[in-house]
């Protein structure tokens, strides 16, 4: 029923395949996590998942995390949808071959979510560049270098128009921060878990820099 748990970015690596192939990895500590909320929504339904450890908490988030019944002090708290209803195939009743019901303050581990081959999206933010140019942030090729410019190679030009409309368009490209964006990386597949040190091992790279926290959900 669970589709997806949280983690955090441990290092990125490399590894070989059966057939001799090498292939980037990324190794990531994917759980334990608690659920500390259960919200139906029509079809669907809301399980906010608890993950890592807080030094200190506010007032409100201690009492929330008591209220599902955990003592461990959660540093991050999100939500994932699942359906709120067992599938099609099972004709609406929950057999022994039907995914199990979630409940408030169980624990769910990378062993109960995902297998070797699963195909998988990686959410997470990625890592702040700061205050940047156009060339860096947007790409563009800047001025030319003849007739005198020499101090507009990298300068973005005109930006406005003239009478109509008479401003700039909301979105121009321009200099700005750069960086810490949610983003999503679709296509990874699960190489490899380790149930008993909660690792789990995609292909390929995933957003953010190290001990970065992570979304970890199901294709499909």
């Amino acid at each position: 029923m669970i589709s997806g748990i949280l983690g955090i970015k441990l290092k990125q690596t490399q590894t070989f395949t059966d057939d001799g192939r090498r292939i980037p990895v990324t190794e990531i500590q994917a759980g334990p996590c608690w659920i500390t909320r259960v919200t139906d929504a029509g079809q669907s339904r809301r399980i906010q998942l608890g993950f890592g450890t807080a030094k200190h908490l506010s007032k409100a988030e201690e009492g929330h995390i008591k209220k599902a019944g955990l003592t461990d002090k959660l540093r991050f708290l999100r939500e994932i949808r699942v359906p709120a209803h067992p599938p099609a195939h099972t004709g609406g009743v929950l057999n022994s071959d039907s995914p199990p019901v979630c409940a408030v303050g169980d624990t769910i581990t990378v062993g109960d979510v995902f297998q070797p081959g699963d195909a998988v999206r990686v959410t997470g933010t990625s890592k702040g560049k700061g205050f940047a140019g156009v060339v860096k942030r947007h790409h563009f090729a800047g001025g030319p270098r003849t007739h005198g410019q020499s101090d507009r190679e990298r300068a973005p030009g005109s930006i406005g128009q003239t009478t109509t409309p008479g401003r700039v368009y909301r979105g121009k490209r321009m200099a700005g921060r750069m960086g810490s964006d949610q983003v999503t990386v679709r296509g990874l597949a699960v190489v490899s878990i380790d149930p008993e040190k909660n690792i789990l091992t995609v292909k390929g790279v995933v957003p953010g820099g190290r001990r970065g926290l992570l979304l970890i959900t199901k294709e499909g």
